[in-house]
């Protein structure tokens, strides 16, 4: 599991693109809080920020004519099988960038993808 940069949205595959919704809505929902090396630093934070995040894959998939369930732009809602937060607490620190998402873990994005043969400009 592994949360793509955000300069890389835009220009994943659709494979990558419509497996990072499907990533998103695992670590909103039952995932929370479950450990996994790639992808324990979202855990430092609010769940709204990971929701912020999600919402920019979900934005790229409706730019390009993907349909997703629009359930999932309830900051709140974490799936059939998890209660809703009872509370939002969205505040311009959630909406920010993941500070883990630095160059150099753009870097090893862009590695990765190459080793799959996707080669982003």
């Amino acid at each position: 599991m592994r949360l793509w940069h955000e300069e890389l949205i835009p220009k994943l595959p659709r494979q990558q693109l419509l497996g990072q919704h499907r990533e998103c809505c695992a670590l909103r929902g039952l995932g929370w809080k479950k450990k996994h090396a790639t992808v324990d630093y979202v855990f430092k934070y609010s769940p709204f920020k990971l929701y912020h995040y999600h919402m920019k894959v979900m934005n790229e998939m409706k730019r390009r004519g993907y349909q997703n369930d629009t359930i999932w732009e309830n900051p709140a809602y974490r799936g059939k099988k998890c209660p809703a937060y009872d509370e939002i607490n969205d505040s311009l620190h959630d909406t920010l960038p993941y500070p883990e998402h630095d160059g150099k873990y753009l870097t090893e994005c862009l590695d990765n993808l190459a080793r799959k043969g996707i080669h982003i400009s």
